[in-house]
């Protein structure tokens, strides 16, 4: 698995960039707005959080400029009749605390205004998503909210104990007082080790 991307940023297009790393040049599928702010990039180091999606006939890297960003996608593709490119066009046309926010209150209108997406998809977004989401919210690990990447990492490990069968609330108060600094997967553990005492 390629977690990370870190190089020279060589291009920028509409939907991809390419990062040169040790004299090889990766290119990444972006969302449109990761791709409009690395645009001022070119020529500079730059690094993409990534996810490598496998097909029968492709190795496909897509490039994110956070956990965040990253934690989403990979929600999106999880709901049936959404690929990645589907996933980078809804991720293209909001913003994730918006997309998630829309989730959360059943707003399938937000969906729905994404090109190529019908009010069937929109629907099931929202159904398949709504339990998935947990929103980040202030007063959760130790002090006040970190930097946005803590954010994030605290939103996918939350994300990912309700998954694994907690509730919100216990979910919640598994995290209460985790370190801020910590990974997504030290979060996790950290919780499961609380909730199990």
């Amino acid at each position: 698995m390629i977690a990370q991307v870190s190089g020279t940023l060589l291009e920028v297009d509409a939907d991809r960039v390419v990062v040169d790393v040790g004299g090889v040049g990766f290119e990444l599928l972006v969302p449109g707005p990761v791709a409009g702010r690395a645009a001022v990039d070119v020529g500079e180091r730059a690094t993409f959080i990534t996810h490598l999606h496998v097909r029968d006939d492709a190795l496909q890297l897509f490039g994110f400029q956070n956990r965040r960003e990253l934690v989403f996608f990979r929600q999106l593709i999880a709901v049936s009749g959404v690929g990645p490119k589907v996933a980078l066009a809804i991720l293209s046309a909001y913003r994730v605390e918006d997309l998630e926010l829309a989730a959360l209150q059943g707003d399938h209108k937000r969906f729905e205004s994404i090109p190529g997406i019908g009010r069937k998809l929109a629907q099931r977004l929202v159904v398949e998503l709504k339990d998935r989401i947990v929103p980040v919210e202030p007063g959760v690990g130790a002090g006040p909210p970190g930097p946005a990447a803590a954010a994030a990492d605290l939103l996918g490990a939350r994300s990912a104990l309700v998954n694994l069968g907690l509730g919100l609330g216990e979910a919640e108060e598994a995290l209460r007082g985790a370190p801020t600094d910590a990974s997504v997967e030290e979060l996790i553990r950290y919780a499961l080790a609380k909730a199990r005492t």
